[in-house]
């Protein structure tokens, strides 16, 4: 395995894997539906608001890294729901599949050797796809974060 492949690797395992963060999947797995909507006293958001948070930013990262037509939401409030809980439980689980399949999609492009990780993407201002991963892998990690502890903060409330 060359530098390059250990990179993408070891990229793709930062998107994915429980080594230094929690893994997504799992976390959303059983995620349970009556604490979805709950804010405790102080907490900025909800389980729903980051979920739909957190797959609105990744969204926009790969589809900006893919495509030069893509325009992003207007910034804050294109990247957050408009509801502190989710519409029903089918919205809570199309957003966690949405969320997922983004993932995946950005792993998949991680891990195309046709495509140059350091090179600046035509269409941006210097980005390049490795430091879009890692803004992916950056921003999942610190929301994730928010997301266990407020479970966690929720559980031991009731």
């Amino acid at each position: 395995m060359d530098n390059i492949d250990s990179l993408r690797h070891h990229l793709v395992n930062l998107l994915t894997k429980a080594e230094a963060h929690v893994d997504a999947r799992a976390e959303l797995k059983d995620f349970p539906a009556k604490l979805r909507g709950a804010k405790p006293k102080g907490a900025p958001h909800t389980p729903w608001q980051l979920l739909e948070h957190m797959r609105l930013a990744q969204w926009d990262i790969l589809r900006f890294s893919l495509d030069p037509k893509h325009k992003s939401p207007k910034f804050p409030e294109g990247y957050w729901p408009k509801t502190d809980a989710p519409p029903s439980d089918a919205a809570w689980q199309g957003s966690v599949k949405m969320f997922l399949a983004d993932l995946d999609e950005m792993c998949t492009l991680v891990n195309d050797k046709k495509r140059d990780l350091f090179s600046p993407i035509p269409h941006g201002q210097g980005q390049s796809l490795l430091r879009e991963a890692l803004l992916v892998a950056d921003h999942n990690a610190y929301h994730l974060g928010q997301l266990v502890l407020l479970r966690r903060t929720l559980e031991a409330v009731k």
